[in-house]
């Protein structure tokens, strides 16, 4: 029974993994549009992240993770002799990559680090039918590549505490390693090995070769990090003097942007209590109640905790920070023997429901649409509104041309001005709007004979419709009401793109 649910999982987790569901821009951003980019020519987009004076977005395990597959795909298409690679078939790549990450890595780490058989089947039973591994952790996130970091971490600081052999100093050089890859991944890694590393201090003592060989590993892992990242930013200048005077090291510039609350305010600001009360809540649902009533104690939970607790303290919090903390603290819980039950259908229930969501609907019509439109050879300009940042690599070459602009969720008349200004009348080549359905503004602008649009700046005409759509950035409880509100962005789901047609 426990095999063939498993199984079932995995499954799951491999459809979810290659939907066109769009949780977050730096799905893209913070990797795949660089490296689509530099290995196969396509159009990409730099985020402020690399362009910063002082940019905080490492190079390195980028390139370490999704560099190395896409380039190995890049040649062997070329050998097999098909062309040009499509766009689609890199996205694809990528999520079959980071699929493989999690089915292999995540539950070949959980299976070690749990001690025995029952508890093995229930951590990984519940890590694998959570909703945050079928989305988030198949998805090209910096902060699904955490997770995979910090669980071999503990592995190893398991291996290194079990072992006698002289093996420590491999499994010491290489949580070395992964201390500072996974620190260049996200500057939030190290919070997580805290109290791991803390008690290590006992064996230190007794095997002070460990240590050595953790700093040394450790040491000239950021040595190759930081030249990496010097010469991708520094436009491939690699002398010594060069180097030791324009070093590049971006997780110090990450830390001071981040602890400058003026820089956080742009990205919003939240109360201590908002991972803990709300993050955490909405991530694992009803195994939070039973980390207070019958958690399991060990390295998994104090991992974990020190993370929550410690990116707390800064004052920009959202869920996908804490992602790396699901599998530890669901491999943490006990299911008290009269609670089953009930807690599995709670459980069932809650991951379905979000599964449903963010697996499938929450934006998942952006993808589809910016693939459709590389497709069209007319289209000069796409205006992108009440949507997330488009993935501009999609386009692919043949879209190399088209002028991507992201209106985001400006009020409905700063985005007619701002189509009005950039938009020819008359116009021979085609100009496009992107947006949800779901808006009703604009309504006004749908071509109908039987309306008069002579005193509109323009109208739209149906290109192209995603049905499976929602848009919840698009919720406005406070101006429309609950229920009236929910009708219209659920009953109107989808995404849709019009021609802008301009007379003058």
């Amino acid at each position: 029974m426990w095999r063939r649910t498993y199984l079932g999982l995995i499954l799951l987790r491999l459809y979810l993994a290659v939907s066109p569901s769009y949780l977050h821009p730096d799905e893209h951003f913070q990797g795949p549009e660089v490296i689509a980019g530099s290995v196969f020519g396509f159009p990409h987009k730099l985020t402020w992240e690399f362009t910063a004076a002082a940019p905080i977005r490492s190079i390195y395990p980028i390139w370490l993770i999704y560099g190395w597959p896409l380039t190995i795909f890049k040649w062997v298409w070329d050998g097999i002799g098909y062309g040009d690679v499509h766009p689609e078939l890199v996205y694809y790549a990528l999520r079959l990559v980071m699929f493989a990450m999690s089915f292999i890595l995540q539950d070949w780490a959980l299976h070690e680090l749990l001690p025995g058989p029952r508890q093995r089947r229930l951590g990984i039973l519940l890590v694998a039918s959570s909703y945050v591994t079928w989305t988030w952790q198949s998805h090209t996130f910096s902060n699904s590549i955490e997770t995979i970091a910090v669980l071999w971490s503990l592995v190893f600081i398991q291996r290194i505490q079990e072992d006698k052999k002289s093996s420590q100093l491999m499994y010491s050089s290489l949580v070395g390693f992964l201390a500072v890859f996974g620190t260049f991944n996200r500057i939030t890694f190290p919070a997580f090995l805290v109290i791991p590393l803390l008690r290590m201090i006992p064996h230190f003592r007794v095997k002070p070769w460990c240590l050595v060989a953790m700093i040394a590993s450790g040491l000239f892992n950021l040595a190759f990090a930081i030249l990496l990242d010097t010469e991708w930013y520094t436009s491939g200048q690699t002398s010594i003097r060069h180097f030791i005077s324009h070093a590049v090291i971006t997780p110090i510039n990450n830390l001071a942007y981040n602890l400058d609350s003026s820089n956080l305010a742009q990205h919003g600001l939240h109360p201590f209590y908002q991972h803990i009360l709300a993050n955490l809540p909405q991530l694992i649902g009803p195994a939070y109640l039973l980390l207070f009533l019958s958690p399991r104690r060990g390295n998994l939970l104090y991992s974990a905790a020190s993370a929550v607790l410690l990116l707390s303290c800064f004052k920009h919090q959202e869920a996908r920070f804490l992602v790396p903390a699901v599998p530890l603290l669901l491999a943490s819980v006990n299911i008290p023997p009269s609670w089953t039950k009930v807690f599995f259908t709670i459980w069932i229930i809650f991951n379905s429901i979000l599964g449903l969501l963010m697996g499938i609907f929450h934006q998942g019509g952006v993808v589809p649409a910016q693939l459709w439109i590389g497709h069209q050879s007319t289209v000069t300009q796409t205006f992108w509104w009440r949507t997330h940042s488009p993935p501009i690599y999609l386009l692919g070459r043949e879209g190399s041309d088209v002028v991507t602009h992201d209106l985001m969720g400006r009020p409905g008349i700063n985005m007619t001005s701002y189509v009005t200004e950039h938009v020819a009348c008359d116009a021979t080549s085609e100009s496009l709007l992107v947006a949800p359905t779901s808006a009703i503004y604009l309504d006004q602008f749908l071509e109908r004979k039987y309306l008069d649009r002579d005193g509109l700046p323009f109208t739209l005409t149906k290109k192209w419709e995603y049905s499976r759509h929602l848009n919840l950035d698009d919720l406005d409880f406070g101006d429309d009401g609950i229920w009236p509100t929910l009708t219209r962005v659920i009953g109107r789901r989808g995404l849709g793109i019009w021609k802008i047609n301009r007379q003058c």
